[in-house]
């Protein structure tokens, strides 16, 4: 299963949607997702990846990880794996 596919699937499991319905062009927002939703998003994406993402829940707009996408926030794991590698 690649980054992309293991990304969607937990946001998927967040939104209780099917991983068909998530795609990369989706907000959290369009996808049901709400803060909290978010904040558990992060726990299972560094979980499954063991990584930490640089996202402060407080001040989102101040951290350096981009949530705006679906494909934004797989490209931020996808850099995250790849500087731990």
């Amino acid at each position: 299963m690649t980054i992309e596919e293991r990304v969607i699937k937990i946001i998927a499991e967040q939104a209780v949607l099917e991983p068909s319905d998530v795609t990369p062009d989706s907000t959290l927002e369009e996808l049901g997702i709400d803060s909290l939703g978010l904040v558990e998003s992060i726990f299972a994406i560094e979980e499954e990846f063991d990584i930490t993402v640089p996202f402060n829940a407080n001040a989102p707009a101040e951290s350096e990880f981009d949530i705006s996408t679906v494909a934004s926030i797989i490209e931020g794991i996808n850099r995250l794996v790849a500087e731990q590698s």
